[in-house]
């Protein structure tokens, strides 16, 4: 009861405030009905499309929010990111069993195979040792997209990055290093140990779809890379996997495509194409400010999401797509902050177009990062000050100016700004340690979910509990049971006396009124 007058209390203050104050009250208070008349959605989730940043920290998702508003002309601080408008979000925690602030591939182990692994190793469990062949043995785990093509659902890897990086090499391969990306990169290695491309075409050629960078450790040394036109240090001495992927896919007389560039991109129809091989660029693909778009050019990851959706969604079993926005992690570890939030905001766009050609009954949207970086937001500047920009309240006791948007380490050491363009996507912060490369952080990132089953990823967890999630929302890998209950929406646990906490806040608004 004393809560209860308390509550009253606040609510008559509110509303007794002076009119100013009106944006705000209503704000909060439609968030509040909003909230209160939540529904848990517990249907099975046909499809689920995870997202993921790669270190896109708390800090890179505000820096991003203000950044995306004041490209749209505004301050920048009231603007939200797509994913910011999904109904659910918790924290996740990063550290992997051997360092406390964690590297891409035992993040991407523990979120897409459901266990936390050494940092560096991809697809295996604890018991493996990074670099170490033999220790791989027998500790290989699969992850939610196997899962889920052992189900005959289509899966698909999308990725700014190469194919055989971090993220998506956890995906399908399993490996003591994540470096051993091409056979040049397996001197000294043993044999029964192969290479991470490899694995892809040898042993995970029924993944549908494909597309993103990495084409020197698929092409042999016998051909010439077509956008190069030349040869690179780091392609095959054995075979040519690009053409063994074709050759599969002819025998197996599916409907399939190889494609490099925009070109061939755009002539893919996702109403009667099965397979998609894209490989993009020799290495990465390129930043988003620098991504050319003609024909000879190479998509956008929106608009290679938006194709994927299209060709895995054909399954009337559903699919599973993994999109990862590769390149803000590189940009933070070069200090350039401009690159790194314009990378974000095209993530944005591709989780966008996914919500909007997706429906909410039956697809699980989740969208979350592998770690963060030591990348922060500081000072005082004004609202609406350019994020890019200097704090313009004060300078530094140095007599120099400083940028609202710093870093704790790097490359790049402080020095004195006055006539220098900050916001030029060449601009490296600075950073307080002195460092050849800015390192990953090691707290908590964000996850944000909407449709079936989101509502389990409220609160703190560790990281390999997102892949459990994901197979319980779609009922594949350990929990195909749930698929025997018929699904239905219900309404969560506290639902009525939510129901009737919301019939006494209006009731209190009145009297408060009176």
């Amino acid at each position: 009861m004393n809560n209860l007058k308390i509550l009253f209390l606040g609510l008559c203050l509110i509303a007794t405030t002076k009119p100013d104050a009106e944006f705000w009250n209503s704000m909060a208070q439609e968030n509040l009905k909003r909230v209160l008349q939540k529904q848990w959605n517990t249907n099975i989730a046909k499809n689920v499309i995870l997202f993921l940043g790669d270190g896109m920290g708390i800090s890179t998702v505000t820096a991003a929010r203000i950044y995306k508003g004041q490209q749209q002309n505004k301050t920048g601080e009231e603007a939200k990111l797509a994913f910011e408008e999904f109904p659910e979000i918790g924290l996740v925690k990063t550290y992997s069993v051997d360092e406390q602030v964690p590297d891409s591939a035992g993040t991407a182990t523990a979120f897409l195979c459901g266990v936390k692994a050494q940092s560096g190793v991809l697809g295996l469990d604890d018991t493996a040792t990074y670099k170490n062949c033999s220790s791989s043995i027998g500790a290989e785990v699969d992850s939610i997209l196997r899962m889920s093509k052992q189900k005959g659902k289509s899966v698909g890897v999308v990725t700014t990055a190469r194919l055989t990086h971090a993220t998506p090499g956890a995906a399908y391969s399993h490996s003591a290093s994540r470096g051993w990306e091409g056979l040049s990169n397996m001197e000294g290695v043993e044999s029964q140990c192969t290479d991470i491309a490899y694995q892809l075409v040898m042993n995970n050629s029924d993944i549908d779809v494909l597309m993103g960078g990495g084409r020197r450790f698929f092409l042999s040394m016998n051909k010439t890379d077509p956008e190069l036109n030349r040869t690179s240090s780091y392609q095959r001495w054995d075979l040519d996997l690009v053409d063994e992927w074709l050759r599969r896919k002819q025998e197996e007389n599916v409907s399939h495509s190889y494609v490099w560039n925009n070109e061939g991109f755009n002539a893919i129809n996702p109403q009667t194409t099965d397979y998609v091989l894209g490989l993009f660029e020799s290495s990465h693909m390129q930043y988003e400010y620098q991504r050319d778009t003609g024909p000879k050019g190479e998509p956008s990851l929106a608009e290679m999401t938006q194709k994927a959706i299209e060709i895995l969604g054909r399954n009337d079993k559903g699919f599973f797509l993994l999109v990862e926005g590769g390149r803000i992690d590189h940009g933070h570890h070069a200090s350039q902050a401009a690159v790194a939030l314009s990378e974000t905001v095209m993530f944005d766009k591709a989780v966008q177009v996914a919500k909007e050609i997706t429906n909410d009954d039956d697809t699980l949207l989740v969208v979350t990062a592998d770690h963060s970086h030591a990348f922060m937001m500081a000072g005082y500047p004004s609202r609406g000050n350019d994020i890019l920009g200097v704090v313009d309240t004060e300078i530094g006791e140095d007599d120099m100016p400083y940028t609202t948007l710093t870093y704790g380490n790097g490359p790049q050491q402080r020095r004195n700004l006055t006539g220098i363009d900050t916001t030029a996507f060449t601009f490296r912060q600075s950073g307080v340690v002195p460092l050849g490369s800015e390192t990953h952080a090691g707290e908590d990132v964000p996850v944000y979910a909407s449709g079936p089953m989101s509502h389990l990823f409220v609160g703190t967890h560790e990281q390999n509990y997102i892949t459990h999630v994901l197979a319980y929302a779609s009922c594949v890998g350990p929990y195909p049971g749930r698929c025997a209950v018929p699904p239905v929406s219900t309404i969560g646990s506290a639902t009525s006396g939510s129901v009737i906490s919301f019939l006494l806040l209006s009731i209190s608004f009145f009297l408060c009124w009176l």
